[in-house]
C-alpha cells in the first residue's frame, strides 16, 4: 500500500505511547482502578471523550470505550475541532487506513464518499488531519473495537446544527458509533476549572444548550452541542461517567485543564 493511503501518527510518543505494549499497559492500569457501580441502561450511539495525553485524561476517555465496546460497531466516526489549522466546515480523511502502534485500522471509505457527496461543508483538507483531538481517540478504538474501520472529521468554522444533520445521518444506521472529542476548560485556577466546567456538565447532563453558550469552555463545544442537539431531537439520554482535570495528575492548583467522559444514547 502506498503511503499517502495511510494517515500517518503525528502526536504518538507524546501524547500516548508509541509502542503496542506500553499503550496495553495504560489500558490495563485504567481498567484496574475502576469498578462500575451504575448498571448502563443505554444504547449507545455517541461518546464524548476528552483529548488530552493519556496521563492526564486517559482514565476518563477509557472508561466510556470500555463501556461502549458490549456491543460491537462497523464504522466509528470520531468527530474533533481542529487546534491548528484554519478551515470552513470540516474536513473527512480521504485514506485507506488509519496509522496506530496497535495496528492499522482500514477507513470506512465507502461512507466517506457517501458523506461527502450529501455534505456540500464536507472536504479533504490534508493539513487538518495533523490533529491531537482525533488521534488520540484511535488506539482505543483499535483496542476496543478491532473489527470496526474508523472515519475520521475535524471540523473548523462551522455551526453546530450542520454537524448535528450530519450525525443524524451517520446515526441511522445502528452500526454507526459517534465519538464527540473535547476537553474542558484551559489553563485557569482549579476553583475557576471546577465552576467553568461544572456549567459544561449540567449543560450536557440536562441537554441544555443555553448553559453551553454561558460560561462553558470547551475546546469541542461546536461538537458537544452538535450531538446534543441530535439527543434533544431524538430523545436519547446523556450519562455521566468521570470528571477531572489535570490537577489530579500535576498538583498545580494555578493552570488546569478540565475533562469528562459521557454516553449519548437510548434509555433502554
Amino acid at each position: 500500500m502506498d503511503l499517502m493511503d495511510i494517515r500517518k501518527t503525528v502526536v504518538s510518543g507524546s501524547f500516548y505511547p508509541d509502542t503496542k505494549e506500553e499503550i496495553k499497559r495504560y489500558i490495563e492500569h485504567f481498567n484496574s482502578n475502576f469498578t462500575l457501580e451504575d448498571k448502563i441502561e443505554i444504547e449507545v450511539k455517541a461518546l464524548i471523550v476528552p483529548h488530552a495525553g493519556y496521563i492526564y485524561s486517559g482514565f476518563t476517555a477509557n472508561l466510556a470505550y470500555n463501556i461502549s465496546s458490549k456491543k460491537q460497531f462497523k464504522n466509528i466516526i470520531v468527530i474533533g475541532p481542529s487546534h491548528r489549522h484554519y478551515l470552513k466546515g470540516a474536513s473527512i480523511s480521504d485514506y485507506k487506513e488509519y496509522e496506530t502502534p496497535l495496528g492499522n485500522i482500514k477507513i470506512a471509505q465507502e461512507l466517506v464518499k457517501d458523506l461527502k457527496e450529501k455534505f456540500e461543508f464536507l472536504c479533504f483538507d490534508e493539513d487538518a488531519h495533523f490533529e491531537h483531538s482525533t488521534e488520540t481517540q484511535a488506539p482505543f478504538i483499535k483496542n476496543y473495537f478491532p473489527n470496526s474501520k474508523i472515519i475520521e472529521i475535524v471540523y473548523g468554522d462551522m455551526d453546530y446544527k450542520e454537524l448535528s444533520s450530519l450525525i443524524d445521518e451517520i446515526l441511522k444506521s445502528k452500526n454507526n458509533l459517534i465519538v464527540i472529542s473535547t476537553d474542558l476548560s484551559h489553563f485557569y485556577s482549579l476553583k475557576k476549572a471546577n465552576y467553568l466546567d461544572n456549567i459544561c456538565l449540567n449543560g450536557i447532563i440536562n441537554k441544555d444548550l443555553s448553559l453551553l453558550d454561558k460560561e462553558c469552555e470547551a475546546c469541542g463545544k461546536v461538537g458537544i452541542k452538535a450531538i446534543l442537539d441530535t439527543a434533544i431531537k431524538n430523545n436519547y439520554e446523556t450519562k455521566f461517567l468521570h470528571y477531572c482535570t489535570s490537577y489530579d495528575r500535576t498538583k498545580d492548583d494555578k493552570s488546569v485543564v478540565g475533562y469528562t467522559s459521557f454516553l449519548v444514547g437510548e434509555k433502554i
